[in-house]
This record gives C-alpha cells, structure tokens and sequence, in this order.
C-alpha cells in the first residue's frame, strides 16, 4: 500500500484542512496517511474511527513562511524535515506540504536527491487552457538562473509526466520565448531550442498566450521566467473575478446575465482553481513531493495526495532518467561531431 507524508503544520490556516483533507482522501483511496506535527493539535480533530488509518509523528518545530528556505537544513526537527525524512529511509513514497514551498523544495532535493542524470529539478504548475485540456509549465520556480541543457530537461521531465500522468501517447513540447520564429528569444533559449529541435513532440517556440491556448502539453522555461508567469497569471484570474463581481452587482441588467451565466461561471472557476490540481510536483528528484499552495483547503490537500499517489504508481521518476539518459548522449554525441 502506497504511504504518503503530510506535513500537518505547513498550511496558512493550521492542521486543520490538512486533516480534513487527508480524511477526504482515505474515503476515496486506500493509502497509508503519516500526519507529521504536533499530535495534541492533530488528534482532536481526527473522528475516532479513522485514528487506526492515520499514523501520527509528533513533532512541534514549523518552518513559519517568514523563514529562510536554508533555514530549513538545520532545523531536524521540523514538520516538513521530518516529512521527507520518511521518504528518505523508505517509510513513505511521497510527501505533501502546504508549507513553505523553499523549504520543501530545497529539502527534498538535497535530502531525496536528484535522480540520476538529472542537473536541476523542476516545479511543475499544472495551468489551465480554453479547452478541457490543461498544460504543465516547468519551471515555475525552483531555479531562477538556467542554462540551456536545464530547460532542455526540464521539457523532458514534463513530458514524462504528462505522457505517464495524463497517458498522452507524444506530448506535445514548447520553450517560452518571445516569439514563434526559432531565431527569437536570449541566447539561452536559442541553444535550449537547438538541443530539443529532434526531440519527439517538440514542437518549437510558444509565447505567453500559447500557455492558455492548449496549442502544447508542456511550456518549458527558465524558473525565474516561469514563476512570474505562474503569479501573474494568478493575479490577472483574481482580478477579472473581482471585476465580473463589481459589475454584477452595479448593475440590475448584469445581475439577470449572471443568473444565465451561472453555470458557465461555476465552470470557469472549476478550470482555474488551484484546489482542483492540488499542488505542483517537484521533478527530477528521487521520491515524490507535492508542492501545495499555502491557502489551500481541504480539497487542494485531497487533491495534492491523489496526485502523490498517481505519481508513485505510475513509475515517472523511472521514466525520466530514461529520458535524460538519451538526451545527455545526444549532447555528447554532438558535441563529439563539432570538436
């Protein structure tokens, strides 16, 4: 049975939603759950029938949102350090943190460590598309200073995932630049292209507007390129809600469109939410962490334990170092035919 570590402490709002969530969970899947943090505060809020399925590791050191992300290293005793710590020895096959995302990453890269091949791990956000596709955009924020060979992997590991996680046969790949003609974007971005230009799926240069379009499965790009990516487009989905709301409620004709558009509503928000997906692997890493939003609920956690569940029974990480195996003797090979 797949064991997944929750850290219990990590989320803005407490053990709370975390524990909730991971109940939701168990009602849907059978998995071992390992809440770590503080178990005065986790136990009272576990119903008596499911304290048999729920394993408690007490622990009362939180890395606060405040903290530095190396903070974390030193402090054995946290929640999220004690949560990969399980992986680590074989007690768990995932974790999950809601917590500081820093931290988490920076942990389960140097605790876990990087699969083998692979130069940086990457963060990969789940986005939202026009249709009822979704694409994965990677980096979004582990690594904010790339060569070209890393976002060269890190198309390699999002088409892993979306063809092993999403069972798309060839996924289709895009390097974000600023334009669609391969003569366009940095010099990073034009030696990344040319490295990738063979590869299956890839399909060449996307731009912003192409994340959303679902013209690709996968977007690949720099982490520091990709994490703003990945909040302005949080901050432009909250401020067309916030605008359709004013207009609603300033206008009497507006409040009879809203009731017709009800639906179409209910389903835009479904697309966009964040708790549908759960959270954000890390890739390129031994093991499996989820990366959670910090605001995240109940169902963003159940969410975010599915997809650590997927992750490990559907053999990604052993995909991945294929992967790079092939594209690192490509690299060699070429660079043996230019000397």
């Amino acid at each position: 049975m797949v064991k997944i570590a929750i850290d219990a402490m990590g989320g803005d709002f407490g053990p709370a939603p975390i524990v909730k969530g991971t109940i939701a969970a168990l009602k849907k899947k059978k998995f071992q759950a390992i809440l770590v943090g503080k178990e005065s505060e986790i136990l009272p809020l576990l119903p008596k029938r499911y304290r048999a399925k729920i394993s408690i590791l007490d622990t009362d050191d939180v890395i606060s949102m405040g903290d530095a992300a190396t903070d974390a290293v030193k402090r054995k005793e946290s929640t999220i350090y004690k949560a990969i710590d399980l992986v680590k020895n074989g007690e768990a096959d995932g974790v999950v943190s809601a917590g500081h995302s820093g931290a988490t990453m920076t942990l389960a890269t140097l605790r876990l460590g990087r699969l083998k091949g692979v130069t940086r791990p990457a963060l990969a956000a789940v986005m939202p598309t026009k249709t009822k596709k979704r694409s994965i955009l990677l980096d979004a924020g582990a690594n904010v200073d790339s060569k070209a060979e890393h976002i060269a992997q890190f198309a390699i590991m999002g088409g892993c995932y979306a063809e092993d996680m999403w069972n798309i046969d060839t996924p289709s790949i895009g390097l974000l630049a600023n334009g669609e003609e391969k003569s366009k974007g940095n010099d990073v971005t034009k030696e990344a292209f040319s490295i990738l230009k063979d590869y299956k799926g890839f399909k060449g240069n996307v731009e912003g507007g192409d994340i959303f379009n679902a013209s690709t499965d996968v977007i690949t790009c720099d982490g520091f390129v990709g994490n703003v990516v990945l909040k302005a487009s949080e901050g432009v989905a909250s401020t067309v809600s916030g605008l359709i709301k004013e207009y609603i409620r300033k206008s009497p004709v507006a409040i009879t469109g809203a009731l017709l558009m009800r639906k179409v509503f209910k389903l835009l928000k479904k697309q966009m939410d964040y708790e549908e997906v759960g959270g954000a692997p890390l890739l390129g890493i031994k093991g499996c962490a989820i990366v959670s939003h910090g605001k995240s609920g109940p169902k963003a956690i159940k969410n975010a334990i599915f997809q650590a569940i997927s992750y490990t029974e559907t053999g990604v990480n052993e995909h991945i170092v294929s992967r790079i195996a092939e594209l690192k003797e490509k690299i060699a090979k070429e660079k043996e035919e230019d000397n």
